[in-house]
């Protein structure tokens, strides 16, 4: 079940940027994805497990594949020719190719069978594409960060700029990603951005201070994509 986003989810999210981001100069961009990637990939290459064990078994045992024609066309009195044999084989495989896809259309099974460093690779990549689109340069100071939650993998990641890099590493984030996915895995996604956020203006604030000239650079919302 794919959790939602409330409006009061998207109203704690804005106040919750706006609280961390009067303690520094940096700029914080929340965006939340119900899923980063199709994964279509890995349906495919599940796929194939059944198709290639139709092969096998017929490589195993071709005189079922014999009894399997008899019975589906009333040949027993005579045998079946090499093509036709080959040609059942074929629609055979096709048809537990296509059941085996159809059943993984149901995204939850695909997640449970997508590997967990496939899923950590696609959230990541998704990430950085975003934080490009959304957050990096858009700070006069080179002080934009985004916090990336992908809800379906239950994965999330924060993506900093070039100035924010400087001083700090991925250490630095260790327990704003704790307290986000604690949130995400007791349902509450929402609450989870929220202690991310305080977290990471914890961080900005200790290296980037707020200046008197500062301004809000990047609206303070909840970016649902």
């Amino acid at each position: 079940m794919v959790m939602k986003l409330s409006e009061a989810d998207h109203d704690k999210v804005s106040a919750a940027i706006a609280a961390a981001e009067a303690k520094s100069n940096g700029e914080i961009v929340a965006v939340a994805t119900p899923l980063s990637d199709a994964y279509h990939d890995v349906a495919l290459h599940w796929a194939l497990v059944p198709l290639f064990a139709v092969l096998a078994w017929a490589a195993w045992r071709p005189t079922a594949l014999t009894w399997w024609y008899n019975f589906l066309f009333g040949g027993w009195d005579s045998e079946p020719t090499l093509g036709q044999l080959l040609t059942l084989l074929m629609v055979f495989a096709a048809l537990k190719f296509t059941i085996a896809l159809l059943i993984l259309k149901w995204m939850p099974l695909r997640l449970a069978l997508t590997p967990a460093p496939t899923k950590h690779r696609r959230v990541r990549r998704r990430a950085v594409t975003v934080f490009r689109a959304a957050a990096e340069r858009r700070t006069v100071g080179r002080t934009g960060v985004l916090i990336y939650l992908s809800v379906g993998e239950r994965r999330a990641e924060i993506v900093a700029d070039e100035a924010i890099l400087k001083v700090t590493d991925d250490s630095t984030w260790g327990e704003a990603m704790a307290a986000l996915l604690e949130h995400v895995r007791e349902g509450r996604p929402g609450d989870g951005i929220c202690a991310a956020i305080e977290q990471v203006g914890v961080v900005l604030a200790e290296h980037f201070p707020r200046g008197a000239d500062d301004v809000n650079e990047i609206p303070d919302k909840l970016i649902e994509l």
